[in-house]
């Protein structure tokens, strides 16, 4: 590990994320931002190791703060050398939201600092992105349960987000981090968070895989231009990540980003074809068009749940249900979850049919 005081004299073989500045002062002036002082880590107790990814605005890297194991984001300077306005309000709202949070599928928040450089330090979240962890297991899929799991750690921390006001608009596969035993998902990057107003938000704020359509127009816009929507943006990006999890396929594969948003303003969606039956209701319904039409994510919680809960149970009298080739088993079951997302009256007995297949296995059937 390289101890921070140490950075400016690093040789220019070994990483320096301050190797562009030539003059600190000048540099620390530049990037004067509104941080609240007990919001700031000692730099005397950081230290900077590996490099771990590297993205168009920031490099994070791996380190220790108090011997303890953490992730260092540095922003990183434009052509100019200089950090733009836009990167700076960046972050620090990301700075001032994470610091806010405090949820156990959220990246836990440990401190940021502004000298040498704009950092932001979290816990260190050695499973990698969930989007890396799908990569590696291609093409087969996480089983259901797994994947579920995955999906109501997710949709708690956005029920959580939004109880408190704040919109992510970012939820994708990438800003998802895993646990060491890749068993548990928490959220992170906050650069595109904000905290949900009445007023106009700018557009095409996201990734446009996972962008809602009201964030978008297929109509030329100029960049900045600013409409309104609210935290159900969240809920459209979340049918994205679930239909991931279920299929480890990406959506809309192969097109560009305005195919995408075309595709996507004119009501397409990635294919049902071999989605669990009685998981299709749910994606549905989160990627409706309208807004309005969108649960919200205390109904998708309980929704899971109940899935999850229902598997658990089966399990109990079917132990090795999920290593059987081409398992099959019925029982009665209420889904309350099914009742919030298609508004049916409750049936006071439901079969299912559990199969598997390459990719996911269906958990059951509902019987109209």
């Amino acid at each position: 590990m390289v101890d921070t005081k140490d950075f400016l004299n690093l040789e220019p073989s070994l990483s320096n994320p301050f190797e562009k500045f030539s003059d600190i002062d000048d540099f620390c002036a530049q990037n004067v931002v509104h941080i609240d002082k007990k919001l700031l880590i000692d730099l005397h107790q950081l230290s900077i190791g590996p490099l771990l990814s590297e993205g168009p605005y920031s490099l994070v890297y791996e380190g220790l703060y108090k011997s303890m194991p953490v992730a260092i984001k540095v922003i990183q300077p434009d052509r100019s050398a200089n950090v733009s306005p836009e990167r700076k309000e960046k972050f620090q709202r990301e700075v001032l939201l994470l610091s806010k949070v405090k949820h156990d599928n959220i990246v836990k928040f440990i401190g940021a600092s502004m000298e040498p450089a704009l950092m932001l330090v979290t816990e260190l979240m050695s499973g990698g992105t969930l989007q890396k962890y799908l990569w590696s297991i291609r093409p087969h899929c996480p089983d259901l349960k797994l994947s579920l799991s995955f999906a109501l750690g997710i949709s708690r921390a956005m029920e959580y987000l939004h109880a408190i006001g704040i919109i992510h608009r970012d939820l994708k596969p990438s800003n998802l981090l895993l646990t060491e035993d890749q068993t548990k998902v928490k959220l992170a990057d906050f650069g595109l968070a904000r905290e949900e107003a009445d007023s106009e938000m700018t557009t095409e704020a996201g990734t446009y895989r996972w962008m809602a359509p009201e964030m978008f127009s297929i109509d030329p816009i100029k960049i900045g231009v600013k409409k309104y929507y609210n935290h159900k943006v969240d809920v459209y990006s979340f049918s994205m990540v679930l239909w991931e999890l279920l299929t480890n396929s990406t959506p809309f594969k192969g097109r560009s980003n305005i195919m995408v948003a075309y595709a996507t303003a004119t009501k397409l969606r990635p294919s049902m074809d071999n989605i669990p039956r009685e998981i299709e209701p749910l994606l549905s319904s989160c990627w409706a068009e309208d807004p309005a039409d969108r649960p919200e994510f205390e109904q998708i919680s309980d929704f899971i749940a109940n899935i999850l809960r229902d598997m658990c149970t089966s399990e109990t009298t079917s132990p090795n249900l999920f290593e059987m080739e081409n398992p099959t088993s019925k029982e009665l079951a209420n889904s309350p979850g099914t009742n919030y997302l298609m508004d049916r009256d409750a049936e006071t007995s439901k079969k299912k049919t559990r199969s598997s297949c390459c990719c996911f296995m269906t958990a059951y059937d509902d019987s109209l």
